[in-house]
């Protein structure tokens, strides 16, 4: 694993790990210890790696599991503009290392990559006081089976895990750069809805104690997805799993 040049010279740090229990949970075990960031916390193979809400995230080898350690990165209210930013740029950096896949990569709110409409990479944030991990999972050689929604791999495009991470390292640079804490979120925002899957589209959202369906109309500005429920309201999301996409159901209800 080597990171981006252009990061490096940014003072940005990187540790490599053979085998850990989770990248997430390192980067935060070092933040406890003192560790300021920036810095990356990669992984060869994970045997605690999770998820969203504390589900399990299948790590085998061959694939990424990554974590960028950052110390108060932004004001509070904007702290969840952050797994955009990261989505972007993974999707930047899939794109720059297997540009062939370039035009089948879209977003899922709130975290996730998809290629051909499966899950090829995920986002999991999480914060300790000011200490924030920006964990991420790319699908580079293979992707688990019998999942909820689709997954899919990189293994037809030749990419490896070393690859991705180089191209990652420089991408998150880059878009960090552009978010600057929160003020350029407009460009952000953009970027995401230029990929975001199932725009204008009849989804169905699953809540802890309910679940709702409606034309997905976008993402507000604090990154909740808006929700155009069938009586004309809008419902602004802050979490939730997306499931359902039916264009057809769209064409439908017009």
């Amino acid at each position: 694993m080597r990171l981006d040049s252009a990061a490096a010279a940014a003072g940005v740090r990187l540790i490599v790990h053979d085998v850990i229990g989770s990248t997430n949970a390192e980067a935060l075990r070092l933040a406890r210890a003192g560790e300021r960031g920036p810095l990356w916390v990669v992984a060869r193979m994970q045997t605690a790696g999770r998820g969203r809400r504390g589900r399990g995230w299948v790590s085998q080898p061959g694939n990424l599991f990554a974590t960028l350690l950052l110390h108060a990165p932004s004001p509070p209210a904007q702290a969840p503009q952050l797994s955009f930013v990261a989505a972007v740029a993974l999707t930047d950096a899939l794109s720059a290392c297997a540009p062939a896949c370039a035009e089948a990569l879209t977003l899922k709110w709130p975290n996730d990559v998809l290629l051909g409409g499966a899950k090829v990479a995920g986002v999991l944030i999480e914060a300790e006081g000011d200490s924030v991990a920006i964990g991420m999972g790319v699908n580079c050689l293979s992707h688990p089976p019998d999942t909820e929604f689709p997954a899919a791999d990189l293994s037809a495009f030749a990419v490896d895990a070393d690859a991705v991470f180089a191209a990652l390292s420089a991408a998150m640079a880059q878009r960090l750069a552009q978010w600057d804490r929160g003020t350029g979120f407009a460009a952000i925002h953009a970027a995401w809805l230029g990929r975001a899957h199932g725009l204008g589209q009849t989804i169905r959202v699953r809540l802890p104690e309910r679940e709702l369906s409606g034309r997905f109309d976008g993402v507000d500005e604090a990154g909740r997805l808006l929700l155009h429920r069938s009586d004309g309201t809008v419902e602004a999301i802050t979490a939730g799993d997306v499931f359902g996409f039916d264009s057809a159901a769209r064409q439908a209800e017009h």
